[in-house]
C-alpha cells in the first residue's frame, strides 16, 4: 500500500465540475491519489468540511511603481505582507500588476518583478506588466513574452496616454492575441472621467458623497464598448478588470453571445456594497475605481456569476491604512483608491453567495480558481483538485461564523471595509504545493518559498 506525505480524510472534494466525500493523497506537493486506500505520514481530519481548489487571485497590487517608494503615504502591503493575506483568506497564486518604469521595457520590468517575488512571497505569482509609453521596443517585446513564462498585458483606458496612443495599444492588443496572451483592460474613458471631476468639483463637492458622479458609469461603458471592439477587430482575447455595473456588463453579454473572446471580472467591493455608503461620515474608506454601484448594478453582477457571464471574481487588492483614506489631503482630485480583501473574499463570497442562495458552490469555485487558471495559462496545474495537481488546497469550514474585524487581519491594512460584518464559512487550512502556510488562525510561510509560476498560452473558457 502507498504511503503519502499526507492524507486529507473524509472531506468534501468540490471542483467546478463535481463534489465527492473522498480521503485525499498527497506527496512531493502534488495530489497524488484521491480515494482508495492509502497510507500517510500524517492525517487530518476534515469531516464535515469542504476541500476547495486553492483560490486564483489574478489581480493585486503588492508593489508600488518604481520611485514611488519614497512616497508617503502608499499602498502598505508587500509581497510578503500580501502573502500572509492571501495564505489566511485561502489564496494560493496571486497575480500582481508590474508598473514599469519610464522606458523599461515590459521584459526587465518583469525581471525586476520576479527576483523580488522569489525573494519576499510564499503564495505563488503570477506576473502582468503595465503597459504605458508604447514603442516599437515595447511591440516587439509582446510577442516574446509567453517564451519568458507570462502570457498577459495589461493597460489603462482611463489615462491621457490611451488615447494618445490608441493606435498602439490595438497594436498591443493584436500582437498579445497573436502570440497566445491575454489583455487586461481597465475600462474607464479618460476624458469622460475628467469631464465630471472637473464639473463636481467646480460645483463645490467637498467630500466623496459626490465621487460617483465624478466617475459615471457612463466612463465605464463607453470604455468597456472600446474593448469589445478591439476583440472584435482583432480576434484577441480581452479581460475586462474590476467591472463594476449592469450596463457595461450587458456590452460583455452581447459580445460573448456573437462568440467574442470578451472575459469579465468583479470585485468584492460590487458584491457586497453599493453607492449608499458614499453617504457615511467616513466615505473616503471605500473609494476604489470604478466607485461603489447602484443595488440594480450589484444584482446584475451576483446573476452574472451565477450565468457565467462574469467570469472570475479577484479583489484589486491595494490597501491604505485607514489614516491615509480619511487624511484631508485625499480629494477627488488626488484619489487613494483601494482597500484589503485578500483576506476576506472567499468567506464574504460563500457567506453572501452560495449560503445566501445566489451561485453554487461548483460555480465559486470556477469563478475563484479555475477560470482564472484556465485564462492565464496555470490549468491544471493549478485551479482545480486532480492527481497531478498542484496541492494547492483549502479546507473550508461552511458552518463557522466569525465576525470581520481589522484586528484578524493579516494585510498591513488596520481597518476593513467590512468591519463587523458576521460571516459564515471560513479557511481552517491553507496549502500551497502541500506545503502547509495557514491553520486555525496561525500564518507559518515562509517568504521566498513561494514560485514566480511559467504559464502557457491563455486557455478559452
Amino acid at each position: 500500500m502507498a504511503r503519502l506525505q499526507l492524507a486529507i480524510r473524509r472531506g468534501e472534494i468540490v471542483t467546478g465540475s463535481q463534489t465527492v466525500t473522498a480521503d485525499l493523497g498527497i506527496s512531493g506537493g502534488k495530489i497524488v491519489q484521491i480515494g482508495g486506500d492509502f497510507e500517510a505520514e500524517r492525517e487530518y481530519d476534515a469531516l464535515g468540511k469542504l476541500i476547495l481548489p486553492g483560490v486564483i487571485d489574478a489581480h493585486v497590487h503588492l508593489t508600488l511603481a518604481p520611485g514611488r517608494e519614497q512616497v508617503e503615504p502608499h499602498w502598505v502591503d508587500d509581497f510578503t505582507s500580501g502573502s500572509a493575506a492571501a495564505a489566511a483568506g485561502g489564496v494560493t497564486t496571486v497575480g500582481n500588476m508590474c508598473a514599469l518604469a519610464p522606458g523599461e521595457l515590459p521584459l526587465e520590468g518583469l525581471a525586476r518583478y520576479a527576483e523580488l517575488a522569489a525573494r519576499t512571497a510564499f503564495v505563488d505569482v503570477i506576473l502582468h506588466p503595465i503597459l504605458g509609453e508604447i514603442t516599437p521596443q515595447v511591440l516587439e517585446q509582446i510577442p516574446l513574452l509567453l517564451d519568458h513564462g507570462h502570457n498577459s498585458i495589461k493597460y489603462f483606458m482611463s489615462t491621457p496616454r490611451f488615447d494618445a496612443q490608441v493606435l498602439g495599444y490595438l497594436e498591443a492588443t493584436q500582437r498579445a492575441g497573436d502570440s497566445g496572451l491575454i489583455s487586461l483592460i481597465h475600462c474607464e474613458d479618460y476624458a469622460i472621467l475628467e469631464s465630471a471631476t472637473q464639473r463636481v468639483v467646480a460645483g463645490g463637492a467637498t467630500g466623496f458623497a459626490q465621487y460617483p458622479e465624478s466617475r459615471p458609469v457612463i466612463a465605464e461603458v463607453l470604455a468597456t464598448e472600446r474593448a469589445v471592439a478591439f476583440a472584435e477587430a482583432t480576434g484577441a482575447p480581452v479581460y475586462i478588470v474590476h467591472l463594476s455595473s449592469e450596463r457595461a456588463l450587458a456590452a460583455c453579454v452581447a459580445a460573448q453571445a456573437r462568440g467574442l473572446p470578451v472575459y469579465v471580472e468583479t470585485r468584492p467591493f460590487y458584491l457586497h456594497l453599493t453607492r449608499e455608503r458614499f453617504e457615511e461620515p467616513d466615505a473616503a474608506k471605500y473609494v476604489g475605481q470604478p466607485p461603489l454601484r447602484e443595488s440594480r448594478d450589484l444584482d446584475a453582477i451576483w446573476a452574472g456569476i451565477q450565468q457565467g457571464v462574469v467570469n472570475t471574481v479577484c479583489t484589486d487588492h491595494a490597501p491604505w491604512s485607514l489614516a491615509a483614506k480619511l487624511a484631508p489631503e485625499h480629494t477627488l482630485a488626488r484619489l487613494r483608491p483601494g482597500a484589503e480583501n485578500l483576506q476576506v473574499m472567499l468567506p464574504l463570497l460563500y457567506s453572501e453567495g452560495v449560503r445566501g442562495g445566489r451561485i453554487s458552490l461548483a460555480r465559486m469555485v470556477e469563478v475563484l480558481s479555475t477560470n482564472a487558471a484556465k485564462l492565464f495559462g496555470i490549468y491544471p496545474s493549478k485551479g482545480t483538485i486532480a492527481p497531478g495537481s498542484d496541492a494547492d488546497l483549502v479546507v473550508f469550514d461552511p458552518h463557522l461564523t466569525r465576525t470581520i474585524d481589522g484586528v484578524m487581519l493579516r494585510s498591513n491594512a488596520d481597518y476593513s471595509v467590512y468591519e463587523g460584518w458576521e460571516v459564515t464559512g471560513w479557511p481552517l487550512l491553507t496549502l500551497r504545493r502541500g506545503e502547509m502556510l495557514y491553520q486555525d488562525g496561525e500564518v507559518h510561510g515562509r517568504p521566498g518559498s513561494g514560485e514566480v509560476l511559467r504559464r502557457v498560452a491563455t486557455m478559452p473558457l
